[in-house]
């Protein structure tokens, strides 16, 4: 391979209601993802269960784990015998009471690179993260990893331009976006185009803007967010769930999809990212060199009246 491409895969996989088995998942596929030839590998947001967020359930705390930890301890394993960058996302506890929506990149030695903690946590109808996850405080991040400079946001995080910007300025040249998103049935027929669309055509506007490779990985498969943990079955709410629309995707620098999942197949998501392609796309769409950056202090504020 070209010693400027990277390959990039993205692991689009439905989530069991069993922790033990989704790890086991994750882990296989992986395996498959090196066999392929990759070298850096994403999991979808909160990988190791179903998306137990549809309800606020105090019983659902005895699924975190510390950092490293029990997943960590299979993934380092996994990344050294494969070679490989793993980002992974888990529901980290960092202390008694305070737990975070963490994505842990593991170097292909198996040692942990980095952590970043979801910066924007949402609370909206069987999205009730405010309720388990405190908002991350270790900022916007760029890795250094043997596969590239990469940053790490996570779901809610996509649809805000400040932290793409903010993580593309520490040096990032290709944002991760583990992520678990999908349609309320209900609303599914009359919004659900529309409320895909809007989800790629956002990051796609960050791949733009910033002159960065992007790269968002879903889950697939519809979930009512049982979990079964150390034997012990946390069972989800009753009614439709969600149905996560997978569509998971790569984005070049110039914002054009050259890799798309199906919305209902758990796939691994194969691409090679040049990263010369960062620069030369920046030279002639110079957005950087011609940031206002002495007129930006609104930005800083919750509002502007």
């Amino acid at each position: 391979m070209n010693e400027n491409k990277t390959r990039v895969a993205l692991i689009q996989m439905s989530c069991d209601a069993d922790t033990k088995l989704n790890l086991e998942k994750a882990a296989e596929r992986i395996y498959g993802a090196a066999a392929q030839g990759a070298q850096i590998v994403c999991l979808p947001e909160l990988f190791r269960a179903q998306y137990f967020c549809q309800r606020e359930d105090h019983s659902l705390f005895d699924i975190t784990e510390s950092i490293p930890g029990p997943s960590t301890d299979v993934l380092t394993k996994v990344a050294q015998e494969t070679g490989t960058v793993i980002v992974a996302s888990l529901f980290e506890r960092r202390a008694p009471g305070l737990y975070h929506n963490t994505a842990v990149t593991i170097e292909k030695d198996g040692s942990i690179t980095d952590m970043y903690r979801k910066m924007h946590i949402p609370d909206d109808p069987l999205y009730y993260e405010k309720f388990y996850f405190t908002p991350g405080d270790l900022g916007f991040k760029a890795t250094q990893t043997s596969a590239g400079k990469i940053g790490t946001l996570v779901c809610w995080d996509q649809w805000y331009p400040e932290g793409a910007r903010v993580t593309a300025l520490k040096g990032a040249e290709t944002l991760f976006f583990p992520t678990a998103i999908g349609w309320h049935p209900s609303e599914k027929e009359e919004f659900g185009t529309a409320q895909y669309d809007a989800w790629q055509t956002t990051q796609r506007a960050h791949a733009i803007s910033n002159g960065v490779w992007v790269c968002a990985v879903n889950r697939v498969g519809h979930e009512h967010g049982d979990v079964l943990h150390n034997g012990v079955m946390m069972k989800g709410p009753e009614g439709a769930g969600i149905e996560f629309w997978g569509g998971s995707f790569i984005a070049d620098p110039f914002g054009r999809i050259i890799a798309r999942a199906s919305h209902d197949k758990e796939e691994i998501l194969l691409a090679d990212l040049d990263s010369k392609l960062v620069e030369i796309t920046r030279q002639h769409w110079p957005f950087l060199r011609d940031r206002r950056i002495d007129a930006y202090e609104g930005i800083t504020k919750r509002f502007l009246d």
